[in-house]
């Protein structure tokens, strides 16, 4: 291995977020692609948070997808996973529907 290339935390998913990718028919490979490429991204907004954002859809139907990790010593932990419809602003807030959401998240 490279001394360039910094070794990659291994990733693992809490079952908010499985469920999640299911209900919005996202697969493991696609929030994998929004996280190493994303067009933006922003400090999550739960405390320790960060999000990553990948447009996505036509220009009739735009969509983005959005995926929230925490950072853990060890891992990398995505807590959450969407499709939002629409196109956000750079550091608009979340959509209340989203902010309920994660406060349900077991602590």
């Amino acid at each position: 291995m490279s001394p360039l290339i910094p070794k990659q935390k291994p990733l693992k998913w809490t079952s908010h977020a499985r469920a999640k990718m299911n209900f919005y028919r996202l697969s493991e490979q696609k929030v994998r692609s929004v996280m190493h490429s994303p067009k933006r991204v922003e400090q999550g907004i739960a405390p320790g948070t960060t999000a990553y954002l990948k447009p996505g859809g036509s220009i009739k139907h735009p969509h983005e997808i959005w995926v929230m990790t925490v950072e853990e010593k060890n891992e990398r932990r995505v807590i959450s996973a969407w499709r939002y419809p629409g196109v956000t602003k750079p550091g608009d807030p979340l959509p209340e529907e989203v902010m309920r959401e994660l406060d349900e998240l077991p602590r």
